[in-house]
Parts: structure tokens; sequence; C-alpha cells
């Protein structure tokens, strides 16, 4: 008698959704130790903030007795991060245990408070993902919603609500374009990159002067027979 295929598919979903909780437990629990060890350095190291270094000199200490037993989790760059996170983050309560603890590295290298609730808030929104965060981080997000005229395109694009249809359209999504002098705008047109950029390259050549020539800002081509322009 042959299972249902129904009843399979069944089953390997309770498998996998408990494989996931799994996962995030373990991690929410890795977090939570790395928060109270980053409790217990930053508490011990105010105790001995007259003394000169200590704050080097214990965190050193530390690793050298826990890292040959638990290995990297316990380096000195692990443990620093882990006084920072909780000099960051000091409630315990107000974690978000939907983070894992690759959400909360990327969020306490950013400095600027502001930006780190922004993406605090964006992140648990749109439940984003660590890689998720980090490419909206790293693609400067936060930026160029200061730099925008159109917030919300912004925003729309960067939770995925919707792209730009065709490579031509006008650019929803800002960029960050003080390099090229142009001015805090809703969008930019392809036409106005373009020439931005060859504004640039242009008085670049000539302030190299000799050796360099300009020709033209747009110049037809023959190579191997075909027209490049």
């Amino acid at each position: 008698m042959q299972l249902k295929k129904e009843l399979i598919q069944q089953i390997q979903s309770i498998i996998t959704s408990s494989k996931e909780r799994a996962i995030r437990s373990v991690d929410t629990e890795r977090m939570l130790m790395y928060w109270q060890i980053g409790k217990v350095i930053f508490e011990e190291e105010q105790n001995g903030r007259n003394r000169a270094n200590y704050g080097e000199y214990l965190i050193k200490s530390i690793s050298d007795e826990f890292q040959p037993q638990f290995g990297t989790g316990f380096s000195i760059r692990q443990l620093e991060r882990n006084r920072q996170f909780y000099r960051t983050f000091p409630i315990a309560s107000a974690l978000r245990t939907q983070f894992s603890w690759t959400h909360y590295k990327i969020l306490i290298s950013i400095d600027n408070q502001d930006k780190k609730d922004f993406y605090i808030a964006e992140t648990e929104k749109n439940n984003w993902s660590a890689r998720q965060l980090e490419r909206q981080v790293n693609s400067q997000l936060f930026e160029r919603l200061l730099l925008s005229n159109d917030i919300e395109s912004v925003l729309a694009i960067a939770r995925a609500e919707k792209q730009p249809s065709e490579p031509t359209q006008i650019i929803k999504d800002p960029m960050v374009l003080e390099f090229l002098g142009l001015k805090r705008e809703t969008a930019y047109y392809e036409k106005d990159l373009e020439s931005a950029i060859i504004t640039h390259l242009q008085d670049f050549l000539l302030e190299i002067g000799n050796g360099f020539s300009f020709v033209a800002r747009q110049k037809r081509i023959h190579i191997e027979g075909e027209m490049m322009q």
C-alpha cells in the first residue's frame, strides 16, 4: 500500500518547520549568550576603568582562558563585538528574537543612531533576512532616502513592492550622485546620468593636458566592420 503524496508532503513540511525552529532557537540562545558575556565584560571594565588599558587586558585574558576550549566564539574580536552588542542594546527584553545574530552584527556596526533605528524598523517590518539587510545597508538605502524627494518610491523598491519596468525608465531608486554634480531630484533619467558622467570625464581629461584628447560627447567608431557609438 503506497502512502498518499499529500501525507508525505505534510510530514516533510512538519520536519522542515521543526528544523527551522530549532535553528532559530539555537541562534537566539547564542545571541543571548553573546549579550550576557558583553554585559559582564562591560560591567567589569567599568569597575576597573581607573586602571590603564584594563579593557584590553580584560578581553585578552578572557580570550586566552576560553578560546582554546570554545574556539573562535571567544576570539578577541568576538569579545569586543559582544561588549559593543551590550553597549548598543543594553535592554535584554528589547532584543528582537526574530533577528539572528548576523542581523545584530550588521546593526552594531552602524554608528549613526537614526540610521540604525531606520534599519531595525525596516528589517522588522519587511522581515528582511540578514543578507537582505546587509544588501540594503551596502546600497546606502538610508543615505539615498535623505537625498530623495520621492521617499515612498525608494522604499517601495527596497521592499521589493515594485521594480523599474525597463532600463530606460526613470531611475526610481535615486543614487548618491554628489560626485556627478547632480542636484537633489525625485528621479534621474538615463540621459542625465550619461551627460553628468561625460562632463566629469571631459573636465578631467582637459585638466591632464598633453597626451589626451576629448574627441566628442557622442562619436561613431568602426570596429571590425561594426558601427559602435
